[in-house]
């Protein structure tokens, strides 16, 4: 399974600059995070999740709530 970050930032109209803005995450390490490729091994992690929530002013189970019922596919 894998989950579209980017689809989830387009529909929510912010880019990765407002999400590094908004939460204090750097920019840098959101955009390699938010960039690679994902594995089996390589999932969302609670930062990512967290610097989501905190640009959108939700709690993170809302945000992973709306990524696992909308932006979830399958990797193949």
């Amino acid at each position: 399974m894998k989950i579209d970050i980017k689809a989830y930032l387009d529909s929510k109209e912010l880019t990765i600059y407002q999400v590094s803005k908004y939460s204090g995450y750097g920019y840098t390490t959101l955009h390699k995070s938010f960039n690679k490729k994902q594995t089996s091994a390589t999932s969302l992690n609670l930062r990512d999740l967290d610097a989501l929530a905190q640009s959108q002013n939700k709690a993170m189970w809302q945000v992973l709530k709306e990524l696992e019922e909308h932006y979830l596919s399958d990797d193949n």
